[in-house]
């Protein structure tokens, strides 16, 4: 497996967790730094950090284009793997837009339901359409 994408599904671990304990992002992810094992990527920080940082217009987006779904309603770890994935879309410049959604697209497969792969890339693409103008440039 590759180092970002271990980073990634690590990130929606400390997305999953702080979520569903009620906890905040970054002190779930400050005690998996200092706990240390495993050890916690630098791309994971950077996921977690940004979903923290950017978690409003997040949710605000995956809201407006989770059709039929409201976001209290998804499965956890579908609003996990969304929030990373939207952050990573939007405000990371260094990874690959199609990269972003397959990743989110094979934790989907491997942690949720067997409806959750086509509903995230859905939900992503949409985004994506919505969000960044031909040319590849985030309105984020």
């Amino acid at each position: 497996m590759a180092a970002r994408t271990k980073a990634r599904k690590r990130a929606v671990d400390v997305l999953y967790e702080a979520d569903v304990r009620g906890n905040d992002r970054l002190a779930v992810l400050r005690d998996r730094i200092e706990t240390g094992n495993p050890p916690v990527p630098e791309h994971t920080v950077r996921l977690v950090e940004g979903v923290a940082e950017h978690a409003a217009r997040i949710d605000e987006l995956i809201d407006a284009h989770a059709a039929n779904w409201s976001l209290d309603r998804l499965p956890d770890v579908d609003r996990a793997i969304l929030r990373m994935a939207v952050f990573e879309l939007l405000w990371a410049d260094d990874v690959p837009d199609a990269v972003v959604i397959d990743e989110a697209v094979e934790l989907a497969k491997t942690l949720s339901t067997d409806d959750s792969p086509a509903f995230v890339n859905g939900v992503l693409g949409a985004i994506l359409d919505a969000e960044v103008p031909t040319g590849g440039l985030p309105k984020a």
